[in-house]
């Protein structure tokens, strides 16, 4: 751990990681788990323990990619209902810690902690804290990385884990950036390492000290002024707290085989069901919806249609979501669909937005309203599309607060 006895308090923001999120809560929840290779999902890999990623399981790999290398692992059916539970009972200790919290996904998020010493103490202690209840409490371990720029803490959680805790002082933050590898900036994938790397360029001091106007011509404008900010650690972003998310969406593995059109249009709405649900709890209406494919040849692609008005009317969203699916179809029959998705994206508080003239019909609302009540009291699954029935779900659904 990087520390020195002279803290200085501007080291204040905190990036709290669950580890291996769905994988350890079900080690949580079943002992006979605990310290063995766990993969949550099975066809489709939604997430693995750190026992399973030893062996180079990895999110999002098929089965015929990692049986080979992790024979020996159990695989479990994901349970969101209780991923849900476990992340807003953290969630509720990061805000009992402090009011300063921002919410990044269902299982980390980013805390300042710079108003708490005189009442809590300096960071580091308060880190120590913030770990020691989340495991007592809801009985997952989580890292943190605590620095002075969000950047900077994100970086430092993601070399700290599994269950670790990493604190940079502002006058060793260089010292410990540099030496990384490049794929610690934000932004640098596979294809951005490799150009970096043509150029002679593998860590994060080596960009550095290359001049901005390089880094432009050889990665483009925006992408070269934003290493080049990172690798000197210029994040000036504050905590931002009650921002509000702009999209939602939901995603199903589909295996490896080919499923037949009607049974792909079944999967998408009953995906698209479930997130205009959470869409209408948060008062909510979107403006964009997006459709998102994986095939079996593991390339993606996304198609989007802008609604002409704000809406959150299940029937609007279902027919522009057909229309994509059907424009799709070569596309599908072609490479073979592996994985389904939908997202609903330019979120509006209901509240803010004009209806406009003529008003739509009430008997789509009526519908959407009885449907709601029926599944806020019998559970999201109480009412499903009769296509999906007998089908085991192997959906990944973001679930921060909306």
């Amino acid at each position: 751990m990087l520390h020195n006895s002279n803290m200085r308090s501007s080291a204040h923001i905190l990036h709290a990681d669950l580890d291996a999120f769905y994988a350890s809560v079900e080690q949580r929840d079943d002992p006979a788990l605990r310290g063995r290779p766990v993969i949550v999902g099975g066809g489709v890999v939604l997430a693995a323990s750190y026992e399973a990623k030893e062996c180079g399981v990895a999110t999002a790999m098929s089965s015929a990619q990692w049986r080979p290398i992790c024979p020996q692992a159990i695989v479990v059916p994901p349970r969101f209902e209780a991923y849900s539970a476990a992340s807003a009972a953290v969630f509720d200790i990061f805000r009992a810690t402090t009011p300063q919290v921002e919410p990044i996904s269902i299982d980390e998020a980013f805390l300042d902690v710079g108003g708490l010493l005189r009442v809590s103490g300096p960071p580091l202690p308060v880190a120590i804290k913030l770990r020691a209840r989340v495991l007592a409490e809801v009985g997952l371990p989580i890292t943190v990385g605590v620095a002075r720029t969000k950047f900077l803490a994100k970086v430092a959680s993601g070399v700290a884990k599994p269950d670790g805790l990493l604190y940079v002082p502002p006058e060793s933050e260089l010292e410990f950036l540099h030496p990384l590898p490049v794929r610690r900036l934000w932004g640098v994938g596979k294809v951005t390492a490799a150009k970096l790397a043509e150029r002679g360029v593998f860590t994060v001091g080596e960009v550095a000290e290359l001049p901005a106007q390089a880094l432009i011509a050889m990665l483009g404008a925006a992408s070269g002024r934003q290493l080049f900010a990172l690798a000197h650690n210029h994040d000036p972003r504050p905590v931002v707290v009650g921002r509000r998310r702009r999209s939602i969406g939901a995603q199903r593995a589909l295996g490896r085989s080919r499923s037949n059109p009607a049974e792909v249009e079944a999967h998408l709405l009953a995906l698209l069901d479930r997130v205009a649900l959470r869409l209408r709890r948060a008062r909510r209406l979107c403006r964009t919806v997006t459709v998102r494919f994986r095939f079996a040849d593991f390339t993606r692609a996304t198609r989007g249609h802008t609604l002409p008005a704000p809406t959150d009317n299940t029937a609007i969203m279902a027919g522009t979501a057909r229309q994509i699916l059907s424009a799709s179809r070569t596309l599908i029959a072609e490479r073979g669909l592996t994985l389904i998705g939908i997202t609903l994206s330019g979120l509006d508080d209901a509240e803010t937005v004009q209806l406009e003239l003529p008003y739509p019909s009430a008997i789509p609302a009526s519908l959407d309203a009885a449907t709601d009540r029926i599944r806020d009291r019998y559970g999201a699954a109480s009412l499903t599309r009769a296509a999906t029935l007998g089908q085991r779900a192997s959906e990944s659904v973001p679930l921060l607060p909306d």
